[in-house]
């Protein structure tokens, strides 16, 4: 069954490719949903999957790309929502 996560990852996450990480590995655990910057400084993710595919998600968020130092990732049960694609949404 299907359920969605919104992560909130914090740290040096902003300018390092850190959007571009997340969406080509969401893309690749068949994750949908989206990724975007905050204004705060943050990255925020909204997806939908598999738990155990989330839990592989949120492994990668921590780790994230080599130029990115993530400090922490915050996680919460999201609204379930129909996107058919993952994809990289305006900064909010």
């Amino acid at each position: 069954m299907k359920t969605a996560r919104l992560f909130v990852v914090e740290g040096q996450v902003q300018g390092v490719g850190f959007r571009f990480f997340v969406e080509r590995v969401a893309t690749d655990l068949g994750v949908n949903g989206y990724v975007c910057n905050r204004g705060d400084g943050s990255v925020e993710v909204y997806a939908v999957g598999q738990e155990a595919v989330l839990e592989q998600l949120r492994e990668q968020l921590e780790r994230g790309p080599r130029a990115a130092r993530v400090e922490r990732v915050v996680e919460r049960p999201a609204p379930l929502r129909n996107y058919q694609t993952f994809s990289i949404e305006a900064s909010r």
